[in-house]
């Protein structure tokens, strides 16, 4: 069940986006009075035709679903009847051709800010970014972060929930910054403290960033008591049930759930009995636990949440929400931010800061989609959105056959006042396949080390 949602959001989520990013290219073209042959979502055998409109365009679905393309008039592709020679691509003018090219990714942009949009319109929950005790010999507690503290703003950027906190805190630390934290301690007192991020090597922005650093979650006490099992896990599928009281785990006494998470963390694919009352019975339970990966290891999982004194929770739950006009502005701010992100990591990938294993290839993508949608639409819009701005950043790359690479001849053309010559485009086309082949084997070879690693 659990392999057929992945599937199904990974291929849900490549239709959207190819749909979207051709669709830049096909709408713009017809605006520019461009004639549309074939509008394709995939490669490959079609599996799906159909002619459409005055120009009975065909609407494709393709059998290898990681592309697509837009086919137009061109006299360089094959013959072209003179009465429409107008309406070829290669008749458009420069400027007409950089529009119809840069369309695509834009779309993609486009399609980013609106499901951010969405998502600040409507609010999106998150946990406050209060602080736990950090970890010994940490940046985090050098720069005397205490438990408790909520982190109200990184370098004056308010910051309101966790995930805004990892995102600025994985921004400085590409840079190396030292950062000044603004802290609410549990008093309300507000004070300032740097902290220092310099130290935080290339093959350390991973999913264990925020460990390294020290900055680790506040985790309430909470009674070990069962309060939702999700369905298909571990804790499902072996046996636990929502009100249980976990008295024991491994025949050690617990008290408080995080030493439950502690026990199942540290048993990755392994059994684990956990002693039981329920309805005033004494039983074990026995179960076999997943292993997910953590960014640094194999971490155990079993998919209970503990029963929650709602109460207690205020602290550390918060709703984010913003008025129309505002939600569309930091949408396209944000849009705007994790596309120059992406731009740094990838220049420092090249130049060696950050370490080429964080590149990822259609099978950790799968897995997010899978996981994302696991935990709710919003998850998974936010995941969308993600990879709405990372296909609009790789498309604008000056790599032939890209669309970045087209933008790079015709803005040669510009400059030398003539077209890019056909054997410089041919040598650019087999340069570029080279190039997008190797990142594609090198992003798929990190999925397979991942994966035999789990």
């Amino acid at each position: 069940m659990e392999l057929i949602l992945t599937l199904g959001a990974f291929i849900l989520a490549l239709g959207i986006l190819i749909v979207f990013h051709e669709y830049g290219h096909y709408l713009v073209a017809r605006l520019a009075g461009v004639k549309v042959l074939r509008f394709s979502v995939g490669f490959g055998t079609p599996l799906v035709k159909k002619r459409l409109g005055r120009d009975q365009t065909e609407w494709v679905i393709a059998a290898f679903p990681f592309g697509g393309y837009v086919k137009m008039l061109d006299e360089r592709e094959g013959e072209v009847d003179p009465a429409e020679r107008h309406r070829a691509f290669n008749r458009q003018s420069v400027w007409r051709r950089i529009a119809i090219v840069a369309a695509g990714p834009i779309a993609n942009f486009l399609l980013a800010i609106l499901l951010y949009w969405i998502l600040f319109a409507t609010g999106v929950p998150g946990l406050r970014p209060v602080l736990g005790e950090p970890p010994a010999n940490t940046p985090a507690a050098a720069a005397q972060l205490e438990s408790g503290d909520i982190v109200r703003a990184i370098d004056q950027v308010p910051v309101n929930t966790w995930q805004e906190l990892r995102w600025e805190l994985l921004e400085h630390a590409v840079a190396k910054n030292v950062v000044e934290l603004e802290l609410e301690s549990e008093e309300g007192n507000i004070r300032f403290e740097k902290l220092n991020l310099s130290g935080i090597g290339p093959e350390e922005l991973d999913a264990g960033l925020m460990k390294k650093i020290g900055v680790v979650r506040y985790d309430v006490p909470i009674a070990p008591i069962i309060g939702e099992v999700l369905k298909g896990d571990p804790a499902s599928r072996d046996g636990l049930l929502p009100g249980d009281l976990i008295e024991t785990v491994d025949g050690s006494p617990v008290q408080q759930w995080a030493e439950v998470v502690a026990a199942v963390r540290a048993a990755p694919a392994q059994p684990v009995a956990f002693g039981v009352l329920r309805d005033g019975v004494q039983l074990t339970v026995t179960v076999v636990t997943d292993a997910v990966d953590d960014g640094e290891s194999k971490i155990g999982r079993i998919g209970a949440a503990p029963q929650i004194d709602e109460q207690r929770l205020e602290r550390l739950i918060v709703h984010v929400r913003y008025p129309v006009g505002v939600s569309f502005y930091r949408a396209a701010l944000k849009m705007g931010e994790v596309s120059v992100f992406t731009l740094r990591m990838l220049g420092r990938m090249i130049v060696g800061d950050v370490s080429l294993k964080n590149l990822s290839g259609p099978i950790t993508i799968a897995d997010y989609a899978g996981q994302s949608a696991k935990v709710g639409w919003i998850a998974y819009l936010n995941f969308l959105a993600l990879i709405s701005i990372s296909l609009g950043v790789l498309n604008l790359l000056p790599v032939p056959v890209l669309d970045g690479g087209h933008l790079m001849y015709y803005l040669v053309e510009i400059v030398k006042g003539s077209p890019v010559s056909e054997r410089a485009l041919e040598l650019g086309q087999r340069v570029g396949l080279v190039l997008l082949f190797a990142l594609m084997a090198f992003a798929i070879y990190n999925d397979i080390v991942r994966l035999a690693a789990s």
